[in-house]
């Protein structure tokens, strides 16, 4: 079959395919996720001090205050003939006006590709607008909500049109894909009928609506004029176009678009200028200065919720090439039919330039973030397991690809030819089958390699280290026994815990038993090993004080199954909190307690998995001892980078060892002080693995956020001894990765451990031309063992568009998977540059990526106007996000450590996590329905959406937050905390009392409900208002300024829009 053929559905190969009735996702419970994650956060465990308050943020004019909701917007200075009035909610209806001719009906006013992207996904592999988009009178429906003044008043002059440059009126309009706009409004021509492509499965014709392509806005220049300013007088913009223009069907559709609603004239617009224009019409004194409505400029929340709005009630089918898929917000279900799910792989851009000169001109980076081990939701099937017996996956001879849809088989079924290097491979006499009459192998939907785009092979023994099949792996628990974390309660906690959980560990499928075996450490300044043996009437200990050359004294006994030892582990775990109760031993070692779990996986001759619970520096004598070497004074200095360096080399070789034996650690922190996480992390990022840290532990704050990590961190799904590769065909191949791994070479990513949360971020480039066509391929290889010690490889396929125009890349990009990449890519970069410089950067490039696209995609319009693709009008939003987070401009509070350990999190995250990492979601609690199942509908991240009389929900994925208002009714506190009120409140309440009342009951179920979908348990913040934790809470409000001098939404798209007129000009 051919690389652009569309893979088929067909019925399933062993377990029945999943019905779609009434699903739910379990990933986001279709709520809204506040647009982006946001980084942003205080303390991220422990008790988090009031912030001071720090100088003023620099730069961004903050006079120049501007709206922003969801749809195309255009921050007109041009004072375009709809200015003010019309900063309300404008969306494009595509069905007045003109009508489209039917094949044009790819899109109704907000279809799935909208608030996607952008992309109609029905036709994203079909349709292209002209590059340069002419006004074709009548030729679609005109949804665009702005007339440029030039067509009311004819062309302005030359020094006229200079003038609008500098101007403060700001007319926010919205152009629509469907219709070319006219003059001012950026791009969308209509699509033409040309493009061949059947619509979706399962899609209507009337697709994503191309309403908005872009955003036009105009925000105020800088500094007031002087002279005569163009454009009619601002009390003329009240109300539809003037009359000399048509009207403009489009902007009453959109009271439920992306702006909010209609708000009528802005009264007090701040303009910048002391005198409103005065041309044309009107005479008289200005009218007062008009204050722009934040309402105005898109909105992460419109855009998430019109996405779920189109796209959660269908299924996502996966057979057509280059097809956007809904927003990781949306709750929605996946039917594999030969492309990977999203679940599996996301990329920031489906439609990919075809040349190397076009990519480079778009600045739009090239990134797949691929989660090879995700989690599916229960209806949907798990990759299938083929087993192709001694010989093995079939694989193409030279680039040594595995078999998938995409291959195309010739000569009657006797050979194929790869899609990836189309080299011609022969088929081998057990796996030949007939051709039918299309050419499709008559077996094509009893092989899940040919019609499914993710499946696994069981590997044979030539996919095995040194050629033997593995054992199966085993966990080691390595407990910090010092002053510390017997006083605080941990090492009793953590004893008893083990006792219940190590009946949980993963096993495969239908096992009675899991495979895996476990072994026990403790360790201070020197190391105790523990006997366990079932044979045994008590443990044994045994103490290696040599900590400078680690060996394993015994191995018979160490690690040991669960069940054989059950009365022994039980008696040791009982044994260990009373053998330590009273120790003085305040110094602890690290690297020695790694090279110990080492040592014993080697003598074991099995991968695994180290748990360390350790709570301070390691200063004592020892191979990688450290030093305190934290320095706030060194923030905004050039040495910056360094706090984000490890100390030493000393754990970097340590990680290589560890990945070359399959030993993955996971540690648990638990500093009261300064820890070097920097250093301490390297181990394991290197190792696949996942640092947790519990600030200032506390255990009636603390345990039960600690216990859900520590269970699900044991429970969770790993693939130890993991080496990825990730195959593309001709035209472009990976250069760049980013997550938690260590690479030996340029294309292989090793991973000690990989668990079901982890993803691997792929930068591909061009190395040639790539054609229409035959699209582009990604083929992700896994190869790891599992739990039980089976050795497999999972193949995870990909198909997409390429394109010529770069209007058709803009429109099909996803802008949460863009802000996950480049967040990645900043938080490397500080390890090697000044963080100012990264901020620049970033800043840079995105004004490049929303230069290209006016320049080069939006109708001619002027260029006081701010004009944003419609699939990345939150790309500036999300963006300040990023930049205002605490690793690139950290508030006064933020530890060294808190930035470090953020750092290696989110190189890790997972697009759905960075997401709401960066843009928490915020929900109003007092407005939920208590009968009903739903979520309120979240809001934006301001204070100024906050009410004093309500109760609000804010999470990032690693806090939640309940905010009180000091006006809120007394029988709400009584129904919620069970005092009777707001001063009785008590801060210091880490889950919120179970009482028996529907308001108490729907809020715990929210917050439950919220705590399942996500990968670590969150910490419960109460916050009552003018409290001083308000001031953590404050610094989550990301579209507000931020106290460490982070821009206000409002005034970072002023500044973007600044840097996108200096790079045009």
């Amino acid at each position: 079959m051919s690389v652009n053929q569309q893979a088929h559905t067909g019925p399933p190969y062993g377990r029945p395919q999943p019905g779609y009735q009434g699903y739910q996702q379990p990933a986001y419970g279709g709520q809204p996720l506040p647009g982006v994650p946001q980084l942003q956060y205080g303390a991220y465990n422990g008790p988090m001090p009031g912030y001071q308050q720090p100088a003023p943020p620099q730069g961004y004019f903050p006079s120049l205050g501007f709206p922003s909701k969801g749809s195309p917007v255009s921050l007109n200075s041009d004072t375009s003939s709809l200015a003010p009035n019309f900063i309300g909610s404008l969306r494009a209806s595509s069905t007045s006006g003109a009508s489209l001719p039917s094949d044009h009906l790819t899109y109704s006013p907000f279809g799935q590709g909208d608030v996607q992207n952008g992309i109609p996904a029905s036709a994203a592999p079909m349709q292209r607008p002209p590059a340069s988009q002419p006004y074709l009178p009548g030729s679609a429906s005109m949804p665009v909500t702005q007339t440029p003044t030039f067509q009311q008043y004819g062309p302005p002059p030359a020094s006229v049109q200079q003038l609008t440059n500098h101007m403060a009126g700001m007319a926010i309009g919205i152009t629509a894909a469907s219709a070319p706009p006219p003059a001012g409004l950026g791009y969308g021509a209509p699509r033409p009928p040309t493009m061949p492509g059947p619509p979706l499965p399962g899609q209507t014709a009337a697709g994503p609506p191309a309403s908005q392509p872009n955003h036009v806005f105009s925000p105020p220049p800088p500094s007031p004029m002087s002279g005569p300013q163009p454009g009619p007088p601002m009390s003329g913009l009240h109300g539809p176009p003037l009359p000399t223009h048509p009207p403009q069907p489009g902007y009453q559709m959109q009271q439920n678009g992306s702006f909010g609603q209609v708000r009528g004239s802005q009264p007090n617009y701040g303009g910048a200028y002391p005198g409103t224009p005065n041309y044309g019409s009107q005479s008289g004194p200005p009218p007062p200065p008009k204050r722009l409505d934040p309402d105005s400029i898109p909105s992460p929340i419109q855009v998430i919720e019109d996405d779920r709005n189109n796209c959660g009630s269908e299924p996502f089918v996966t057979g057509v090439r280059g097809q956007v898929p809904p927003l990781v917000t949306t709750d929605f279900l996946v039917k594999d039919q030969g492309n990977a799910s999203p679940r599996y792989i996301r990329c920031t851009s489906y439609n990919i330039p075809c040349t190397s000169d076009m990519a480079k001109q778009s600045q739009v980076p090239l990134a797949a973030v691929i989660k090879p081990l995700a989690t599916l939701r229960p209806e949907e099937t798990l990759p299938y397991l083929v087993d192709h017996g001694e010989s093995g996956p079939v694989r193409c001879n030279r680039c040594k690809a595995y078999m998938c849809p995409f291959m195309q088989f010739i000569e009657g079924g006797r050979r194929f030819q790869c899609c990836f290097c189309s080299c011609v491979t022969e088929v081998p006499p057990h796996y030949f089958q007939h051709l039918d009459h299309t050419g499709k192998r008559v077996d094509f939907y009893d092989r899940p390699e040919l019609s499914l785009g993710s499946y696994e092979f069981l590997a044979t023994v030539d996919y095995c280290k040194n050629n033997k099949f593995p054992s199966p792996p085993a966990f080691i628990f390595m407990v910090d026994v010092s002053y510390n974390a017997v006083k605080s309660g941990l090492v009793r906690l953590i004893c008893e815990e083990l006792k219940s959980l190590l009946d949980y560990l993963p096993r495969e499928g239908n096992m009675e038993e899991s495979a895996i075996r476990v072994g026990f450490v403790t360790y201070n300044k020197v190391l105790h090993f523990y006997n366990v043996k079932s044979s045994l009437a008590q443990p044994q200990m045994m103490v290696v004080s040599d900590v400078a050359d680690m060996f394993v004294p015994l191995l018979d006994g160490f690690l040991v199954n669960v069940n054989e030892s059950r009365t022994v582990i039980a008696s040791l775990l009982d044994q260990i909190p009373e053998m330590f109760a009273d120790t003085r031993e305040t110094e602890t070692v690290f690297a020695p307690v790694i090279q110990a779990g080492l040592e014993a996986l080697k003598a074991a001759e099995c991968a695994g998995k180290l748990f360390i619970f350790h709570t301070s520096l390691p200063i004592a004598e020892a191979p990688g001892k450290l030093k305190n070497r934290d320095d706030k004074k060194l923030i905004n200095t050039d040495k910056e980078k360094t706090l984000f360096q490890p100390q030493t080399s000393f754990y970097n070789n340590l990680a290589k060892d560890c990945v070359t034996q399959g030993c993955c650690v996971d540690l648990f922190l638990f500093p009261n002080q300064y820890l070097d996480v920097a250093t301490l992390g390297v181990v394991t990022y290197q190792t696949g693995g996942s640092i947790y840290k519990y600030a200032y532990f506390q255990l009636e704050t603390d345990q039960d956020r600690f216990l859900n990590d520590l269970r699900r961190d044991v429970q969770k799904e790993v693939g130890f001894d993991a080496v990825m590769r990730v195959r593309t065909s001709t035209g472009i191949r990976a250069t760049d990765f980013f997550g938690a791994f260590y690479m030996s070479n340029t294309t292989d990513v090793e991973m000690a451990g990989l668990d079901c949360d982890k993803t691997i971020t792929v930068e591909f480039k061009h190395d040639d031309k790539l054609s229409e066509d035959s699209g582009a391929l990604l083929q992700c290889a896994l190869l790891y063992t599992s739990c039980a010690g089976q050795r497999r490889l999972r193949i995870h396929n990909l198909s997409l568009n390429c394109c010529t125009q770069l209007a058709d890349l803009y429109r099909n990009c996803e802008t949460d998977t863009l802000i996950n990449y480049l967040a990645k890519y900043a938080y490397r970069g500080v390890l090697s540059s000044p963080v100012k410089a990264v901020r620049d950067a970033l800043i840079n490039q995105c004004a490049q990526i929303l230069a290209c696209y006016r320049k080069n995609c939006a109708s001619p319009s002027s260029a006081g106007q701010l004009i944003l693709p419609e699939c990345m009008k939150l790309l500036p939003v999300y963006l300040n996000c990023v930049l205002k987070s605490d690793v690139l401009q950290p508030g006064l509070e933020v530890t060294t450590d808190d930035r470090a350990y953020i750092r290696q999190l989110v190189t890790s995250m997972d697009v759905a996590e960075t997401n709401v990492f960066f843009y928490p979601r915020l929900l109003p609690l007092t407005k939920a329905d208590v009968d009903s199942d739903s979520l309120p509908a979240a809001i934006r991240n301001s204070e100024e959406r906050l009410s004093k009389g309500d109760i609000y929900l804010l999470e990032n994925g690693l806090n939640i937050f309940v905010w009180v208002g000091v006006n809120v009714q007394q029988g709400l506190i009584q129904n919620l905390f069970g005092v009777s009120s707001f001063s009785q409140i008590s801060n210091g309440l880490s889950t919120l009392p179970i009482l028996e009342n529907p308001f108490s009951k729907k809020v715990r179920s929210i917050i439950d409900m919220l705590q399942m979908q996500r990968s670590r348990y969150m910490k419960l913040i109460i916050v009552k208002q003018e409290d001083k934790l308000e001031m953590l809470f404050k610094h989550f409000l990301v579209e507000d300024k931020s106290l460490s001098g982070g821009a206000s939404y409002v005034d970072f798209l002023c500044h973007m829009h600044k840097e996108i007129r200096q790079l045009l000009s």
